[in-house]
């Protein structure tokens, strides 16, 4: 832990020197909230979102708040270790060539539904999925876009390794615009102190509303995985096709867009991770850098102060405008092409997801060094984005 700011109600825990002023004062306003338990972390890849900051966390004891969970409920990665030494510049591009015939892009759907075996089950009784089911089989299998990657990369541990970043598309995202819709007319009615402007409506955990939203979020997250378990499904097809036959792990999976009954400082209480990955004792996950840069297989280490957390990414720098109008294309280019690295950089408008745009991975993981271990550092070689 870098700084404690004791200004607010609730003590702000922070891993990091650089965060931004709009951030800062979403981390003010999630400490004077009067559910607050404890108080509140922001992680080392702490950058401002809506409502609270990406790389934070929020536990509560009486209520949930959808927007401290984001529209893309789920959102998380996955990583699989290959029992591949090495692979060619050539059958890189070949495999990023195959992918794309199966793994639809960016705002791209598969034509036809896919074979419910990937779908979670229980949608029937669940209102907004079961609005959006059947579009959510044409969705499952898909990247999307923003910062979603799907990255084949080299370990120091001598392996190759697939790493997938995506989310519940458009399925999670029609879960919480509802529901954060339902906590805000509910905190007028009741006349709340928390005004719609901060963006962190709730709703009191006895209410139809929460159960509600926390038995879609639940489903979402579980469509989230099941979404990024057929993408790597696939990427094993596409790399099987280009370099044959090929033992793997089973892939390690972690949401960082979530929330969950867990039991801190001797209290249950109700976790809302934005942007932040649980890092339990001994729990395996991932920190990825940004297309240029090093990822990271990490071992959390269970401290409680952070609620058992550690951070989701590098986190962003520059936002997206800004990256767009002030990186250089050519530039930015050039620094991948020299680590031979096969990038998806080809227009200023992919400036957005350049390395330039986002924090150095290298302080962020020397700013959480008691929250998580590295266990496997892993090389770029080729990025497939949205």
């Amino acid at each position: 832990m870098k700084h404690v700011i004791s200004t607010e109600k609730r003590p702000i825990k922070l891993w990091l020197d650089d965060l931004e002023d709009g951030a800062l004062e979403q981390a003010k306003n999630l400490a004077n909230l009067p559910f607050v338990f404890k108080h509140i972390p922001l992680m080392p890849d702490s950058h401002q979102g809506y409502g609270m900051p990406i790389g934070s966390i929020l536990a509560t004891k009486q209520v949930v708040v959808p927007n401290a969970v984001g529209v893309d409920i789920g959102c998380g990665m996955c990583a699989l270790r290959t029992e591949i030494n090495s692979i060619s510049i050539d059958e890189l591009k070949a495999t990023l060539s195959e992918a794309r015939k199966t793994i639809p892009l960016g705002k791209n759907w598969h034509d036809e539904a896919q074979d419910e075996k990937w779908m979670p089950k229980g949608w029937e009784d669940l209102m907004m999925v079961s609005r959006g089911y059947e579009r959510a089989k044409k969705q499952v299998g898909t990247l999307g876009g923003g910062n979603h990657f799907i990255e084949i990369q080299k370990g120091d541990d001598g392996y190759v390794w697939i790493m997938i970043h995506s989310g519940s598309r458009n399925l999670g995202y029609k879960v919480a615009e509802y529901y954060n819709r339902q906590a805000n007319m509910l905190n007028e009615r009741y006349f709340s102190q928390i005004t719609k402007k901060q963006e962190l409506a709730f709703l009191p955990i006895e209410t139809p509303e929460a159960k509600a939203y926390v038995e879609e979020m639940t489903y979402c997250i579980e469509f989230a995985l099941a979404n990024r378990k057929l993408m790597m499904h696939r990427m094993v097809e596409a790399l099987t096709k280009v370099v044959g036959e090929f033992d793997h792990d089973e892939i390690i999976n972690k949401a960082h867009n979530f929330a969950a009954w867990e039991n801190h400082f001797g209290e249950n209480v109700f976790v809302h991770r934005k942007g932040a990955t649980r890092a339990r004792k001994d729990e395996l996950g991932m920190i990825p850098g940004s297309q240029g840069t090093c990822s990271y297989i990490v071992r959390g280490l269970g401290n409680e102060e952070s609620f058992e957390s550690c951070s989701h990414g590098a986190g962003r720098k520059l936002g997206r405008r800004h990256a767009q109008r002030e990186l250089n294309l050519e530039a930015e280019k050039a620094a991948l092409d020299a680590k031979g690295v096969v990038h998806a950089l080809r227009n200023t408008s992919d400036l957005d997801e350049a390395p330039g745009a986002y924090k150095d991975i290298d302080k962020v993981m020397a700013n959480q060094t008691d929250l998580a271990e590295i266990v496997v550092k892993l090389e770029p070689l080729a990025v497939l984005k949205g």
